[in-house]
C-alpha cells in the first residue's frame, strides 16, 4: 500500500522542475498575429521568443519589425545573436523567407545593453509576387536587409537602404541581382521614399508609437505620409533631407514592381536629429541659453522696430546694421574657424554692434538716406528670397542640384526689392520695419517653442555653412502652431505698417542728419549778426569761463563804504 502512495509522490517531484521550466519559457514567449501590433518589454539579460504561427500557404516571406524610442533592441534569427544573423538598432527588422509547408516561425528579441527595452512590433506578410526588400544587399551585414539606415548631423539627415529583388515562390531560388539589366530582372523596380512628421514639440514614446502604427505598412504610409522622391534601380539607394533637431520624423521606403503592380515596405526608421543620451546638446537641452538670450533680445528689438522703427530712425538703422553684420560674420567665422558655437555667436554679436554703429554714423555724418535705405531694402529682399525658396519651389531639382542656379535666383530676388525703395523710400522703409520686425518676434518664440518658420532663414544659413546641403530636401512640418505663428506674423506686420504710415503721413519723409543740421546752424550763426546766438562766445571760451567761476573766490555783494551818521 505504501508503494502505491510513494509512487505518485515521486512522479510529482520529478515533474515539478519540468513544469517550472515550461512556465518560464511561456513567460519569455510572445505570439504575433500578422498585421497586429504587439507591445513588448525586454528585461536585462532576457531573450524573448517571437512566435508566428498559422502562416497561410500563399505567404512567401514575412518581415518582423520592432521599434523603440531611443534604446537599441536586438532582433536575431537564433537565440544567441551573431554577425549576419541579427540586427541591433532602435528601429530593427528581419525578413524571413518561408519553405514549402512551413506554417510556424520563431525569431528572438533581446536587449543588448544593461537596460530594460520597451517597444512595439508587428509582423507583415507578403506573397511571392511582391518585391523582396533588401534582397540584393551588398553593403550591410544581413543577407537580406529590409532596414532603413539613418545618419544625421546638424545640417542634413541621410537615409540608406539595400536594393530589393523580385519575389519568388517558396522553395525556389531567388533571381540573380546583377547578371542582367533587362526588364525581367530587379532593375525594373522603383523605390518611393516617404516622410512622416510626428507632432511638433512632442517627443514622447506614446506619440512615436502612434506614428509608427500609422505608417508601418504600405497603405498607412501612402495615406498618412508624404512621398518626396522616387528612385529608379539605376540610382543610388540613398536620400538626403534637412535636419530638424528635436522634430520627430519617420522615413520609409516602398519598393514597387510596375510590371506586376505589387509592392512591399521596408522597415520604417525614425529620428529626432538629436541624441537622447547626450547631456549636452541632447534632445532635452536643445535650447542653448546663449541662443535664447540672443533671440529674446532680438525679438524685443524687432517688436519695437515693427511699431516705431521709422519714427526712431537711428534705432532702426542700428538694428538693421546689427542684423546684417551679425549674419555675415557668423557665416564667415563658422566657415573659417573651428570655434565653439557660443563663441561664434558672441563674436558675431560684438561685430554686429560695430556694424550697427557704423550704419548709424554713416547716416549721421554724410546724411545719405538712400544709401542706408539700400541696406534696409537688402534685409527685406533677403527675407523675401528666403521665403520664396522655403516653399516647395526650393525643392525642385533645378535648385537642389545646382548651387549656381539657387544662388543666382536668390540674389536676383534679393536685389530687386531695393529698387522699389528708390521710388518709394519711406513706404519701403516702413514695410521693412513691419515685416522684418514681426519675423524677429517669431524667431524669439522659436527659442522657446519649436516652429517651422525659423527654417525660412535657417535653411539659407545651413546652405551657406554646408557645401553639400544642396542635395538635402528641405521639407518641414506645418502643424497647428505654425499656422498660429503665421497669423501672428501677418497681424503684427500689418498693424505695424498701418500704424506707422498713419502716424508719419504729415511728417517729413526722413529725419535730417544731425551733423548736417549742426553745420547749417553754425553757418547761420556766422552770417546772421542779428541773431542773439551770434554774440555768444565760442564753446571753448564758455567752458574756460565756467571753470574759472568754479575755482575763483566770490566777493561778497553789497556796500563797501561805512554808513554816514
Amino acid at each position: 500500500m505504501s508503494r502505491w502512495i510513494c509512487f505518485p509522490l515521486l512522479l510529482l517531484l520529478l515533474l515539478l522542475p519540468l513544469g517550472c521550466e515550461v512556465q518560464a519559457q511561456v513567460e519569455n514567449r510572445v505570439v504575433f498575429l500578422p498585421g497586429a501590433f504587439q507591445n513588448v518589454s525586454v528585461s536585462q539579460n532576457e531573450t524573448v521568443q517571437v512566435v508566428v504561427s498559422r502562416i497561410p500557404p500563399e505567404v512567401a516571406f514575412i518581415t518582423l519589425q520592432f521599434h523603440t524610442q531611443h534604446r537599441n533592441a536586438t532582433l536575431s534569427y537564433t537565440r544567441m545573436p551573431g554577425r549576419g544573423l541579427s540586427m541591433t538598432a532602435a528601429d530593427s527588422g528581419l525578413l524571413s523567407t518561408l519553405q514549402p509547408g512551413q506554417a510556424f516561425l520563431s525569431l528572438f528579441l533581446s536587449s543588448p545593453d544593461a537596460d530594460t527595452v520597451a517597444g512595439t512590433g508587428v509582423i507583415l506578410p507578403y506573397s511571392s509576387t511582391d518585391p523582396v526588400p533588401g534582397a540584393c544587399n551588398m553593403e550591410f551585414n544581413l543577407d537580406i536587409d529590409p532596414n532603413v539606415y539613418i545618419h544625421y548631423n546638424l545640417y542634413e539627415t541621410t537615409i540608406r537602404f539595400a536594393p530589393a529583388n523580385l519575389g519568388y515562390e517558396r522553395g525556389e531560388l531567388p533571381l540573380a541581382c546583377d547578371e542582367s539589366t533587362e526588364r525581367t530582372t530587379r532593375w525594373r523596380l522603383q523605390y518611393d521614399i516617404y516622410q512622416y512628421f510626428l507632432p511638433e514639440n512632442d517627443r514622447s514614446e506614446r506619440s512615436l508609437f502612434k506614428g509608427i502604427q500609422a505608417v508601418a505598412d504600405i497603405q498607412g504610409m501612402v495615406e498618412n505620409g508624404k512621398r518626396v522622391l522616387t528612385l529608379l534601380s539605376s540610382d543610388m539607394t540613398m536620400a538626403v533631407f534637412n535636419s530638424i533637431p528635436g522634430q520627430g520624423v519617420i522615413f520609409s521606403v516602398v519598393v514597387r514592381d510596375p510590371l506586376l503592380n505589387t509592392s512591399a515596405s521596408y522597415v520604417p526608421a525614425h529620428t529626432y536629429a538629436c541624441s537622447f543620451a547626450s547631456t549636452l546638446d541632447g534632445c532635452q537641452t536643445l535650447g542653448k541659453i546663449s541662443t535664447k538670450f540672443f533671440f529674446t533680445v532680438a525679438g524685443l528689438a524687432g517688436l519695437f522696430v515693427c511699431f516705431f522703427g521709422h519714427r526712431f530712425f537711428k534705432c532702426e538703422l542700428f538694428c538693421m546694421g546689427f542684423s546684417f553684420a551679425t549674419f555675415f560674420f557668423f557665416v564667415l567665422i563658422t566657415r573659417t574657424t573651428g570655434l565653439d558655437y557660443d563663441i561664434c555667436l558672441a563674436l558675431s554679436a560684438v561685430i554686429g554692434v560695430v556694424g550697427g554703429v557704423l550704419l548709424v554714423m554713416s547716416w549721421w555724418r554724410f546724411g545719405s538716406v538712400m544709401a542706408c535705405i539700400v541696406v534696409v531694402g537688402l534685409m527685406l529682399g533677403f527675407l523675401i528670397a528666403a521665403t520664396v525658396l522655403f516653399t516647395p519651389l526650393g525643392d525642385l531639382d533645378l535648385f537642389r542640384r545646382s548651387d549656381a542656379v539657387f544662388w543666382v535666383t536668390f540674389c536676383c530676388i534679393m536685389l530687386i526689392v531695393p529698387l522699389f525703395f528708390l521710388r518709394w523710400p519711406r513706404e519701403g522703409n516702413i514695410v521693412t520695419c513691419g515685416i522684418v520686425g514681426a519675423y524677429a518676434v517669431i524667431l524669439a518664440v522659436n527659442a522657446y517653442v519649436y516652429t517651422s518658420l525659423s527654417y525660412i532663414t535657417l535653411n539659407i544659413l545651413k546652405r551657406f555653412l554646408n557645401n553639400n546641403f544642396n542635395a538635402a530636401f528641405t521639407d518641414v512640418p506645418f502643424q497647428a502652431i505654425d499656422y498660429v505663428l503665421i497669423t501672428v506674423w501677418v497681424v503684427l506686420g500689418v498693424c505695424g505698417i498701418v500704424l506707422q504710415l498713419y502716424r508719419e503721413r504729415s511728417r517729413p519723409f526722413f529725419p535730417p542728419s544731425p551733423y548736417l543740421m549742426w553745420l547749417q546752424e553754425r553757418e547761420r550763426r556766422k552770417t546772421n549778426v542779428l541773431d542773439p546766438s551770434h554774440h555768444f562766445p565760442p564753446l571753448a571760451n564758455r567752458l574756460l569761463a565756467r571753470a574759472r567761476q568754479l575755482t575763483k573766490r566770490m566777493e561778497p555783494a553789497g556796500e563797501h563804504t561805512p554808513l554816514l551818521l
